[in-house]
């Protein structure tokens, strides 16, 4: 999975030296998804030509909304007609599988507005569709801004019923929803997001990557000259480790396995953790199925339709005490 910035904003000849160099230097001949991400409007046919005789066969692009004025408000360059174009593009060139990511609950956006949106969305018939709220970062601008009355978000009711209709109109479309935030055609789930909610370990490579390897988590340095310094003398470039505890790794399983549709396994969790899930959390088992809010079925615990609406309130049961 190439992302986490924009890939696409390079150009044809530096996407080329960096797919070479990806397929030199790690063992990508048994890959069976190899992503990247773009955005709409920076995609030519030059691009995608050079992006397919690498092997990437899967594409998550960054839409966000289709409705123009939104799109300016949260700073992003593209426009709906981007979009179409990409998308055009995208079918010239038999590229189909095709991910894209949408936001809700953004400032002075209306239920219409998103509907429009997820209508728009939806008249592609891509495979793959994301869809996240708004998510506001202290010391942000958009954060500032809120704080000032310059921007109005749109209530916890709008927020609920954009997600509830998304939800909605995504079985219609065919589209089962298999995490929190992610619907798909059957087959055409993201491998790579199941790797992090799976809480299995991966790699991170890159300036700002973050990588899980055994019981660590690390992050890499950021800005890019920071990021090379260490790399020129053979050191790794990492800013920030966290070992896990087996406190840590319990709920790390339990909140990432809990966004999946399908929830987390009771004997893969035995088999991980050599303790049985029901013992670890007898406490509020009980109360969470007496509420309707997560239910034990099939040897899996997952949450209901209800629990998932307010997931990380749900989430916040399964910290457990300090050891």
């Amino acid at each position: 999975y190439i992302g986490g910035g924009t890939p696409t904003s390079l150009s044809a000849k530096q996407l080329d030296v960096l797919l070479t160099g990806v397929h030199r230097l790690l063992p990508t001949s048994t890959t069976k998804e190899l992503t990247v991400e773009a955005n709409p409007g920076d995609l030519t046919s030059e691009k995608l030509d050079i992006l397919k005789s690498h092997g990437v066969n899967r594409l998550s692009m960054g839409v966000q909304t289709f409705d123009d004025r939104l799109l300016k408000k949260i700073g992003r360059k593209h426009s709906a007609q981007d979009v179409y174009d990409t998308i055009r593009l995208l079918e010239k060139k038999q590229f189909d599988n095709v991910s894209i990511d949408l936001i809700y609950a953004l400032p002075g956006q209306t239920i219409e507005s998103f509907r429009d949106t997820l209508n728009q969305a939806l008249a592609f018939g891509l495979p793959h569709y994301s869809m996240y709220s708004l998510i506001l970062e202290n010391k942000t601008m958009f954060m500032n801004w809120v704080r000032q009355g310059r921007l109005e978000l749109p209530s916890q009711e709008s927020e609920t019923q954009m997600f509830a209709e998304a939800m909605e109109a995504m079985e219609k479309a065919g589209h089962h929803q298999y995490e929190i935030s992610n619907f798909a055609t059957p087959g055409k789930e993201s491998m790579h997001n199941l790797v992090y909610w799976n809480n299995e370990n991966y790699f991170g490579f890159g300036a700002g990557a973050s990588g899980y390897l055994g019981n660590q988590r690390y992050k890499n340095v950021g800005p890019i000259q920071h990021y090379l310094k260490p790399l020129r003398s053979n050191q790794r470039p990492i800013i920030e480790t966290e070992e896990l505890t087996l406190k840590n790794q319990i709920e790390e399983e339990m909140f990432l396995g809990l966004r999946k549709i399908e929830g987390v396994s009771l004997a893969n969790f035995k088999e991980k953790f050599k303790k049985e899930l029901t013992d670890v959390y007898q406490m509020i088992l009980p109360e969470l199925e007496e509420k309707g809010l997560a239910i034990i079925d099939e040897n899996r615990l997952r949450l209901t339709s209800k629990g998932l609406f307010i997931g990380n309130d749900v989430f916040e049961k399964f910290l457990l005490e300090k050891e």
